[in-house]
């Protein structure tokens, strides 16, 4: 087996698991921490339980799966399994199990014995996502409250972990300093000027790195829109060896595995969202492109529901993209910025909790039995203000009681995987709200189609319906199995 960075301390940290059961452990991107650490673990038996690892991304908690099955010379689903939403590959032999947010959410939920599970294992977590939060502060009160003997490992490429470490009562650190190979930082002479559309401005730099260097480029666009747009561009400008391969979330599985997979032959160029900062491993990558965008969910009071809005990265979020082209030898990174601007980044992005829609886990806590955030140990309390007013939707929903208990209805809400809002839509209308609930949880199928929700559903119902653009078949077929599987629970 090929020797990584995070090998050298896995002893280290074993170690401490035996000891205090309860670690957090730095190790930048590539050190091979999401794959290493569980088969270590399991190695180690330091549980006779299920080692549940919780991924913030569908195609992370596959990719870590199958790698891990990899190495033990078995199919996906025997000792290594995945569990996502819509799909399981799981079995009786199952001892690591790597599991999306929402899953673990309800596993805590449905059952705070944890019965059958030893170790839970947070990978990424200085993404911050504000169902990493909650699934920290749950299961920190189960060990501390029923399960003393719960294994919990917080893992992350950037994050202080001095914080985290206070809130698991001084838990042990340990740090892995990682392999990598110098790394050219190239900026812009001069700020793009105002107007400049960032999927061409970004297509001209690639277009350049690619007539400068050699191996394969990995490129930073904000979402899947941009991705296409900048693919557009490039169509023809790039040399022939050179193959343009997409990687998005909503993206076919194999399309994304073919973006990962090292080229047989020629230059891969892929076209990224964030994806692809931390949690995967992108092979054969020697220049970094990056556009220096990333897209964040907010929260709008105004229409009461999150929104995703395009912002400059952070410091940490462009040295984390930086760091990918340094991984299998020397490489360059291309900044779609000046050095100037550079300056003037944010340190590090915001904790979702600390933006974001607050519905969710207002439910979650009330679920929970907890009154408020401060019954459960938070790394940042959300907003006081946001926190009442998500707390007051539910109460118009019935989902509160006037005590502000939760109610028959609002367990009912916490056992979907909606948005309280859509929930409550499908609860009251019944099977017949289904397809509707999904496509709104989904992405827009139809993208530059205007916002005509009839049209949309029309499409969702009959393939051969017309539309003023061409549908993305693989979002439609997503929508059409979420809006079955809701069906089913409508009733």
């Amino acid at each position: 087996m090929t020797q990584l960075p995070i090998d050298a301390v896995l002893p280290d940290l074993t170690a401490a698991l035996a000891r205090a059961g309860r670690a957090v452990l730095q190790a930048p991107p590539g050190a091979g921490k999401t794959t290493r650490v569980p088969l270590a673990m399991l190695g180690a038996g330091l549980t006779g339980g299920r080692i549940v690892m919780l991924e913030p991304r569908r195609l992370a908690a596959r990719a870590a799966a199958e790698r891990m099955a990899e190495a033990l010379g078995e199919p996906v689903g025997q000792t290594v399994g995945y569990r996502i939403r819509g799909e399981a590959r799981v079995g009786r032999a199952t001892r690591i199990e790597v599991v999306t947010e929402g899953i673990l959410t309800r596993m805590i939920q449905s059952d705070p014995g944890l019965e059958g599970i030893g170790a839970i294992l947070f990978d990424e977590f200085h993404e911050r996502s504000l169902t990493a939060d909650l699934g920290l502060a749950l299961a920190w009160e189960v060990r501390s409250a029923l399960r003393e003997d719960l294994i919990l490992v917080v893992m992350s490429a950037t994050l202080d972990a001095g914080p985290v470490a206070a809130l698991m009562e001084d838990a042990p650190v340990v740090s892995s300093e990682g392999r990598s190979f110098p790394v050219t930082t190239r900026w812009l002479p001069r700020p793009l000027p105002k107007g400049t559309r960032l999927p061409a401005a970004t297509a001209d730099l690639v277009v350049e790195a690619a007539a400068e260097t050699e191996g394969g480029l990995l490129v930073f666009l904000p979402g899947e829109g941009e991705i296409r747009r900048c693919a557009a561009a490039l169509e023809g400008r790039l040399p022939e060896d050179c193959r343009i391969r997409p990687l998005y979330g909503a993206l076919p599985f194999a399309e994304q595995r073919a973006a990962i997979l090292p080229a047989r032959e020629g230059r891969k160029v892929v076209l990224a969202t964030s994806i692809a900062e931390t949690s995967l491993t992108i092979e054969d990558v020697r220049v970094v492109v990056d556009a220096g965008r990333a897209r964040r969910s907010r929260f709008d009071p105004n229409s009461g529901m999150a929104r995703l809005v395009t912002e400059r990265v952070t410091r940490a979020e462009a040295d984390q993209r930086r760091g990918r082209a340094g991984r299998v030898a020397e490489g360059v990174c291309y900044r779609l910025w000046s050095k100037g601007e550079d300056g003037a980044l944010a340190a590090y992005p915001p904790a979702e909790i600390e933006a974001g829609d607050l519905a969710g886990l207002a439910l979650e806590l009330a679920a929970w039995g907890a009154s408020g955030p401060d019954d459960l140990a938070f790394l940042t309390p959300p907003n006081p203000g946001a926190f009442a007013e998500a707390r007051a939707l539910l109460a118009g929903l019935g989902a509160l009681d006037a005590a502000g208990r939760i109610t028959g209805h609002g367990r009912a809400l916490a056992a979907l995987p909606l948005h309280p809002r859509l929930g409550h839509m499908l609860l009251s209308a019944g099977r017949q709200a289904a397809p509707l609930a999904a496509l709104l949880s989904e992405r827009d199928p139809l993208r530059g189609a205007g916002a005509d929700l009839a049209l949309r559903l029309r499409c969702l119902s009959d393939p051969k319906a017309p539309s003023p653009v061409p549908p993305d078949r693989g979002a439609l077929a997503r929508i059409r199995a979420e809006a079955k599987r809701l069906a089913g629970r409508a009733d």
